[in-house]
């Protein structure tokens, strides 16, 4: 049987706590999942991309499943570059869920063999976006509770 691949992809600028519940339950789906941040040279991070992979390896480094990357170009090339037939993204509302359906048309109309898999976030993490944490690591508010502990450790 052919191995179950999917490429969760994003940011992760920071990761939070809503994102790790997002790739704990694929797990149960697919065999392996790739953890990908997506480079834009077009954008600065709020965190270094080391720091950001960092994290990343220190929270599933210990997880066969898992495998941590970063990636430039499209998402659909990188998909087929690791033999991954499946894109998964995580969606909070509405909004999030129309914004992703026209990314996942996109992509599929340049590669129809890579599928993308739409998972409602948890409803106690429906509030929670990299966005939110880091305007308020920014003006120094408590966002401890949103984010794995390695990522409070480091961003304080």
């Amino acid at each position: 049987m052919t191995e179950r691949i999917a490429v969760f992809p994003g940011s992760f600028d920071p990761i939070t706590v809503g994102h790790i519940d997002l790739i704990e339950r694929s797990l149960s789906i697919f065999d392996k999942v790739i953890v990908a941040i997506g480079i834009n040279s077009q954008k600065q991070g709020y965190f270094p991309v080391d720091q950001r992979m960092k994290w990343l390896k220190e929270l599933f480094g210990g997880n066969a499943q898992i495998t941590v990357a970063s990636y430039e170009g499209l998402t659909v090339d990188f998909c087929l570059q690791h033999n991954a037939k499946c894109i998964i993204r995580g969606v909070r509302n509405a909004a999030d869920f129309d914004y992703e359906r026209t990314i996942a048309l996109l992509n599929t109309s340049m590669q129809s063999e890579v599928e993308t898999i739409l998972l409602p976030s948890a409803p106690q993490y429906s509030h929670i976006s990299s966005t939110i944490v880091r305007e308020l690591i920014r003006y120094k508010g408590n966002f401890s509770h949103l984010v794995p502990d390695c990522v409070t450790r480091d961003a304080t």
